[in-house]
């Protein structure tokens, strides 16, 4: 039986946390690591009473918060490291609950990185804004021309084999944490699918898209980190 470890960055999420814990399929992960990146509210506090194991990162970003999870993950005795990494947003915005079918490709020996594709599945009216939506499109069509990589989406829900997620080397701080996943994956040639998912608006005030500056910052990590690994 293949252990899933789940890691789930998190900034100010106090009001939409103890709702995404309760909604992970009962026994299917070993541990919840929830990373409180920095939070000036009670994300860590209710993250604790919801069941989670809750690792502090002050450092702000996406990827540092990934970087703490993964770290906290990594420091097991080899033989008792989990097979399978799920990373899976604090906002409430992603259904847990299909965690199982997003790992299915996995343990079935299809694949090594799965990405959960809201372009594909079902989304809720205004959980994804029209700078996101065009976002992911300029991004996966510049992933398929310069890397090959057939992705729909950047999606943020996602599970990976820990050997393929450590041979990737993710090293990302920020806003390019998930292109960059994408894009070393397929340079390394392995197995990438993509399972439909469901997404709805989130709980809360997104710091990213629901910002001008988080937007254009956003915006221009992506593109520089696929460029930037495209010339290299």
């Amino acid at each position: 039986m293949a252990v899933i470890d789940v890691i789930i960055p998190a900034y100010n999420e106090q009001h939409s946390i103890g709702k995404v814990l309760a909604e992970i399929p009962a026994g299917l992960a070993r541990e919840v690591v929830v990373v409180d990146n920095n939070s000036t509210d009670e994300t860590g506090a209710a993250a604790r009473a919801a069941g989670a194991t809750v690792v502090r990162e002050p450092r702000p970003g996406y990827g540092f918060a990934c970087l703490a999870g993964m770290a906290h993950c990594f420091a097991r005795p080899l033989a008792e490291q989990a097979d399978i990494i799920v990373f899976l947003d604090g906002d409430y915005s992603d259904y847990p609950e299909e965690m199982t079918q997003l790992v299915a490709p996995l343990l079935e020996g299809r694949a090594d990185l799965v990405i959960g594709s809201r372009a594909l599945g079902q989304r809720e009216a205004g959980s994804m804004l029209p700078q996101q939506i065009f976002g992911n499109w300029l991004a996966t069509s510049l992933l398929r021309t310069l890397y090959g990589a057939q992705f729909t989406d950047l999606g943020p829900f996602r599970a990976i084999r820990r050997e393929a997620l450590q041979r990737i080397g993710m090293q990302d701080q920020t806003y390019g944490w998930t292109v960059e996943m994408q894009l070393k994956a397929a340079r390394l040639g392995l197995r990438s699918v993509e399972v439909p998912v469901r997404y709805r608006r989130r709980i809360g005030t997104s710091k990213v898209s629901g910002t001008v500056k988080g937007t254009l910052g956003a915006g221009y990590k992506i593109l520089w980190t696929i460029f930037r690994y495209w010339r290299s």
